[in-house]
């Protein structure tokens, strides 16, 4: 009896690697697994780092912190929550809207954001942050950008109907794609790097050759294409409309055909605009891939996604937030626990970050961050997965820290 029990407990121990292993990046799941020690939840007030690019908001109204929801204190024995550290920096030079921030690939110190004036800025997080380029061309709002896979170039889309290739060591322009209709969102081929996907005004997804500027292929949808993302296979494309319907496409990576796989609006009270859609290769909840769905009316999606069938989409659980006004991005959160919670983050109205645990639907939010003074409508998590960026309508992008757990 005492073998059967110590081999089936050997047996679970290799599974919960296996998990981990799928999920790509969640060293710091495998070392609370092995230690089996709580994350820290230092929630306190804390001032703003000092630097050249830092500016010190303790003074303001709206003042920097990390606190925990009143859900989080009734049941801190049973959910982790993400607790930060402080502010690494805050970027105020731009005076518009900051509509998206992203980090580059596999960085943890490349960080650009898209704004509605028309432009994109670059900037390292490394050593002293500062702005490295600031990139003009757009004539009207940025509406989406990404990253190459080696972080050389940006494409951006945008609603003066363009798309461009920026050289982001040299801070230029190397490429403009001129369409008739506004570009809404766009996304590099994770394998093929020599396609563009643009989703457009139109409801088509069009393929753009990366090395010549010409369209190669396209799809029609029949509504307003407004979020994109990847399987990092790149076989496999998902595409969010502006009634919230999510669309799984079949895509080859040598021909760049597109073909229609799957249509899916479940938990959906009505018709709303798609903000984001991110897929992610392994989540404890769904023991397998996922996607999240968030949408204007306030409603966050999380389906369990069938790779063998083209990427089917099953409807696994829902939040029902408060309606949006702007088109406000959410993400998957790092993994904090191979046994609890999946979590999310996203801007809100009320100016405030908000973190959401799927697993738990009566008392979801489990953390939030204060600091912004206006509507926050972009997120993004660096690649170590330290480091969260968030950005609102006047324009402000923070960078906040992770506070570090007391085993590491």
């Amino acid at each position: 009896m005492r073998r059967l029990l110590l081999h089936r407990q050997a047996m679970d121990g290799k599974l919960s690697r296996q998990n981990w292993d799928c999920n790509g990046t969640g060293y710091v799941a495998y070392r609370k697994y092995i230690c089996d020690v709580k994350p820290s939840v230092d929630h306190s007030e804390w001032a703003p780092s000092e630097g050249r690019l830092s500016k010190d908001l303790s003074k303001s109204p709206a003042s920097i912190s990390s606190r925990r929801s009143s859900s989080v204190q009734a049941d801190e024995s049973e959910q982790p929550a993400y607790a930060f550290a402080g502010m690494k920096c805050l970027f105020d030079s731009c005076k518009a809207s900051v509509n998206i921030v992203r980090f580059g690939n596999l960085s943890s110190d490349l960080l650009a954001f898209g704004a509605a004036d028309g432009t994109l800025t670059v900037c390292s997080l490394e050593g002293s942050p500062r702005v490295l380029h600031l990139l003009r061309g757009h004539s009207k709002e940025i509406t989406d950008f990404d990253w190459s896979l080696n972080n050389k170039y940006l494409c951006s889309s945008s609603l003066d109907k363009s798309v461009r290739i920026w050289d982001t060591s040299e801070g230029h322009c190397i490429r403009v794609i001129y369409d008739k209709v506004s570009q809404l969102c766009i996304r590099f081929h994770p394998v093929n790097n020599n396609y563009l996907v643009v989703g457009t005004g139109t409801g088509q997804l069009k393929v753009i050759n990366f090395s010549t500027g010409r369209h190669v292929n396209h799809l029609d949808l029949g509504r307003q294409i407004t979020a994109l993302d990847f399987d990092p296979s790149g076989r496999l494309l998902f595409a969010g409309d502006s009634t919230g319907c999510i669309y799984s496409i079949a895509v080859d990576s040598i021909t760049a055909t597109l073909s229609y796989a799957h249509k899916n609006n479940m938990g959906l009270a009505r018709k709303s605009t798609t903000t984001t859609v991110q897929f992610r290769i392994f989540s404890r909840l769904a023991g397998g891939p996922v996607l999240l769905a968030s949408n204007q009316d306030g409603s966050l999606r999380f389906f369990s996604v069938a790779l063998q069938v083209n990427g089917y989409l099953t409807l696994r659980c829902s939040l029902h937030l408060p309606p949006l006004a702007r088109n406000t991005r959410a993400s998957f959160c790092p993994l904090l626990s191979l046994e609890k919670g999946e979590f999310i983050v996203t801007g809100s109205e009320d100016k405030n970050v908000y973190f959401y645990d799927f697993t738990r639907p009566k008392h979801p939010c489990v953390n939030k961050l204060q600091g912004h003074g206006a509507p926050i409508v972009g997120v993004s998590w660096n690649y170590g997965e330290n480091l969260l960026a968030s950005s609102d309508c006047e324009g402000l992008v923070i960078v906040w820290k992770r506070a570090k757990s007391v085993d590491g």
